[in-house]
């Protein structure tokens, strides 16, 4: 993996105006091996102030669609098609740590396996991320990150 994508696919997942931006998520570190991240509770939580689990799949399918398009390289484009979450218990305060880890990683499909904690290192949610691996379509770029637009949706 060389840094040049990294730094691409990363600051896309952090420009200002972009989901991940305003749910907070913090990439701590990115390969197409693994992916951890973490995210507050706090501006992410549900009516009864727990962690929502929306928001936890924000979480799975944002660093897991990094690592997607870190195994898949720059000639790729990802395309998140499936994600499933278990939820297992609530999270009220602090942050959350997710760690995606490379289940598949084919020519085509790449399945990340993403489990989140709490800051107690206890399992909140048990994610399943599938993304669909294509070749980029020659003048897809949208904008200055080298990432075409359905890269731009997936990562963020």
């Amino acid at each position: 993996m060389n840094q040049e994508m990294l730094d691409r696919i990363v600051a896309v997942t952090t420009v200002e105006g972009t989901l991940a931006h305003r749910m907070g998520i913090r990439i701590l570190s990115a390969s197409g091996a693994e992916v951890v991240a973490t995210m507050p509770v706090a501006g992410n939580t549900q009516p009864f102030g727990l962690l929502h689990g929306g928001a936890s799949c924000v979480l799975a399918e944002t660093i897991g669609s990094l690592g997607a398009a870190l195994h898949a390289g720059l000639s790729r484009v990802v395309v998140g098609i499936e994600i499933s979450a278990t939820h297992h218990r609530g999270a009220r305060d602090g942050d959350v740590t997710a760690v995606a880890t490379l289940a598949h990683g084919g020519r085509t499909i790449a399945t990340y396996d993403v489990v989140i904690s709490d800051s107690a290192g206890r399992r909140v949610c048990t994610s399943r991320l599938t993304c669909l691996i294509r070749d980029r379509v020659p003048g897809g770029e949208a904008n200055g990150t080298g990432l075409d637009r359905e890269q731009e949706v997936t990562t963020d």
